[in-house]
């Protein structure tokens, strides 16, 4: 015969600590301090279907972490279509104002553009609306970035729009000197939040139903 200690430290082969707990805790109210040899062999084969079960239970968790992978690849497929998408609707926001700021910046702001508005690469950075302009007779650089949806609420991870559009106004004047930037940013929708936040920093928020 078996004590409940020797049993245990057997089932904890096989389980983990918690269960054998659990497991020899039954035992002993179902057999008390000292297991009968007569009924040994139906225990062992109580603690083989228990191991059987624990066996096929790890093989569907197994099961389900190949699904949880395959998941996954799916998702990042997905997000890189999306990801595509969300570039291509970006560039189309980008030709729209092309066409249409020049009229806005005007009407609006006083800003009458010299030359077309251009995509650049300036100091090494890549300046989505870039022109040359003039505004109560100052000459003036125009230097905006286009984004699909400008909210004031921070995604974690998600590079800070004004950090971003700072960045290149600086690349732009290492290139052109101390004229005057003007920095616009061009959407399709702005919160208010987010709306009242850029003109504390004197920056232009146009969204693509004024043009």
């Amino acid at each position: 015969m078996r004590t409940s200690t020797e049993i245990k430290e057997r089932l904890e082969k096989v389980f983990d600590k918690a269960q054998a707990s659990v497991l020899i805790e039954v035992i002993v109210d179902a057999y008390g301090e000292l297991v009968k040899a007569g009924d040994f062999n139906e225990l062992k084969a109580i603690v083989k279907e228990l191991a059987e079960a624990q066996r096929r239970t790890e093989i569907k968790v197994a099961e389900l972490a190949e699904d949880i992978r395959i998941l996954v690849r799916g998702l990042g497929e997905t997000r890189s279509e999306v990801g595509g998408l969300s570039r291509s609707v970006s560039y189309a926001l980008e030709n729209e104002a092309y066409r249409g700021l020049p009229k806005v910046l005007k009407r609006s702001y006083g800003i009458e553009l010299k030359d077309r508005l251009i995509r650049a690469e300036i100091g090494g950075k890549e300046i989505n609306i870039f022109g040359r302009a003039k505004r109560d007779g100052r000459d003036v650089l125009v230097v905006g970035e286009a984004k699909l949806r400008l909210d004031e609420r921070r995604k974690k991870g998600e590079r800070d729009v004004f950090e971003e559009l700072e960045e290149k106004g600086r690349a732009v004047r290492w290139e052109y000197g101390e004229e005057e930037i003007v920095s616009v940013l061009i959407t399709h929708y702005a919160t208010k939040g987010f709306m009242r936040e850029a003109k504390e920093r004197n920056i232009i928020v146009i969204q693509s139903f004024e043009w």
